[in-house]
């Protein structure tokens, strides 16, 4: 009934792009009638090959349709990954705002948040803020809590067994949502939550946390090949749930499941630049075989080269046979015990101007990049916290503010470049090591673009768009507070397309 109809009233929406472009329209009676993960790509797909479309109505015409349901029966393809992946750019650059979201099983609450990457500012750390929209028919004279729990999970999901879990809580925190408590009602709401209450309608309440700076950040241990469950390592999880009281059980029909990640960016000033010089004395020789190691900055980011310059002056009887040059991550586990891993990431062995005989020298630089791509098999590897099936990378260094809360990082990570100097079975080696720092850059700040009135100009208002309820069959149009809901599911999805 509503397959080829449904595509005809597409395209002839997009007809409406050439003949007024000031002003973009859409009926609503094609959009309600389907749900599914194709309808985002069949708005990419119909837009992106009108090339005229301006990206404005873009950017509209996604608001509304990422909320909507399309008839998918009769499309003729759908959108590649990369397509989608152009329509949110222009989301965007143009001012939309992306809002995850997660229902629960019997879809009675949903969490509504605006992001799944929480910073550390070292000082302070991002708030996690959001609104739960409920259903009061069902709750009635329960409660919804919620809470956020860092926990640090030590053994596979499949060896808990008699009530032992092997998982230690890190932090906890948690607060009632609904109905709204005193406190909660007197703090101010933050930008997002204004924008979701006023979308939301009056069943939504807002939830607030804040991490305490000595949080630990999320890092993921690499699991071996087949290896099934969910990894070990520290995790961060926000949940939601109906309740009478916080410390019932809640059942998994009435709760809501978020996996959230807090992540540390690199400081804007680079530290000392790291350099080391060791010597070593061998029987029956007059002098010492010296080693100078340096790099060329303190600080680098995931993916960068790192410059190791090394000059060797040989003034032993020793012969220098090969140089190796390594990059090893340290994790230091603080369980119950702390216990240190060492893992080689990058490695270089070279011969290229050995021997160094005795009175020789041999200055040169070695160039070496760690990365995850070449140590997919390495068992228990530091890895940045993963959020379903989304690629990620070896784990940033752990920078530590307080040695004192050094007990509740979970996991703590550096990285040495490692310089040895092989002489033989008999001579043995010569060994320096430098510490270094590997972190993502900060992101710029995107520069605002256009700046929202307050004040509405005097005429008829327009349309109430409500992006969870649509029951009407008139003409939508969309104000400036552009949100882009997407379920957390959505992005599984799209990281198994990119593997």
């Amino acid at each position: 009934m509503h397959g080829r109809n449904g595509i005809r009233k597409w395209k002839g929406t997009v007809e409406v792009f050439d003949q007024e472009k000031k002003r973009f329209q859409v009926s609503t009676y094609a959009l309600t009638r389907a749900t599914g993960e194709k309808k985002k790509k069949a708005v990419a797909q119909l837009l992106w090959t009108h090339k005229d479309c301006r990206e404005n109505a873009v950017r509209r015409f996604l608001v509304l349709a990422s909320n909507m349901s399309v008839s998918m029966d009769d499309t003729q393809g759908s959108a590649t990954v990369s397509e989608v992946a152009i329509a949110e750019d222009t989301i965007k650059r143009q001012g939309g705002t992306r809002v995850f979201k997660k229902s629960s099983p019997n879809a009675k609450i949903t969490m509504y948040l605006g992001k799944r990457d929480f910073v550390d500012h070292i000082t302070s750390v991002d708030p996690i803020d959001g609104v739960v929209l409920i259903d009061p028919e069902y709750v009635k004279e329960r409660k919804v809590f919620g809470h956020v729990l860092a926990a640090f999970r030590y053994g596979r999901e499949d060896l808990d067994v008699l009530g032992l879990t092997f998982r230690k809580d890190l932090y906890l925190a948690s607060e009632q949502i609904y109905p709204p408590p005193q406190e909660t009602t007197e703090r101010p709401l933050t930008r997002l939550q204004e924008r979701l209450l006023r979308k939301l309608g009056p069943n939504a309440y807002p939830f607030y946390f804040e991490l305490p700076p000595h949080c630990p950040a999320s890092v993921t241990l690499q699991p071996a090949p087949g290896d099934t469950g969910k990894p070990c390592g520290v995790d961060y999880e926000l949940k939601g749930y109906v309740a009478d009281s916080p410390d019932d059980k809640p059942h998994k029909r009435s709760s809501v499941r978020l996996a959230i990640r807090k992540i540390m960016y690199a400081p804007s000033r680079q530290g000392e630049q790291p350099s080391v010089e060791v010597s070593k004395e061998f029987v029956m020789s007059p002098n010492k075989l010296h080693l100078e190691a340096s790099l060329d900055k303190e600080l680098y980011h995931h993916g960068e080269d790192i410059a190791v310059n090394v000059h060797i002056a040989n003034n032993s009887n020793r012969t220098v046979k090969k140089v190796k040059v390594s990059v090893r991550q340290f994790a230091d586990i603080c369980l119950f015990s702390t216990a240190q891993y060492k893992c080689t990431v990058a490695e270089i062995d070279s011969e290229e101007g050995c021997p160094v005989g005795p009175g020789f020298t041999l200055s040169k630089v070695y160039y070496l990049r760690p990365l995850l791509a070449n140590n997919k098999d390495k068992r228990g590897l530091a890895l940045d916290g993963q959020l379903k099936h989304e690629d990620t990378n070896l784990a940033s260094s752990t920078i530590i503010t307080d040695p004192a809360q050094k007990e509740n990082l979970g996991i703590i990570v550096q990285y040495k470049v490692k310089v040895k100097l092989c002489l033989g079975p008999l001579g043995g080696d010569l060994v320096a090591e430098l510490p270094f720092i590997l972190m993502h850059p900060k992101p710029e700040e995107p520069s605002p673009i256009r700046v929202v009135s307050e004040a509405k100009a005097p005429g008829p208002a327009p349309l109430d768009t409500n992006l969870i309820e649509l029951d009407t069959d008139a003409v939508a149009c969309l104000d400036d507070d552009d949100i882009i809901f997407e379920d957390f599911a959505r992005l599984r999805l799209r990281g198994e397309t990119d593997a």
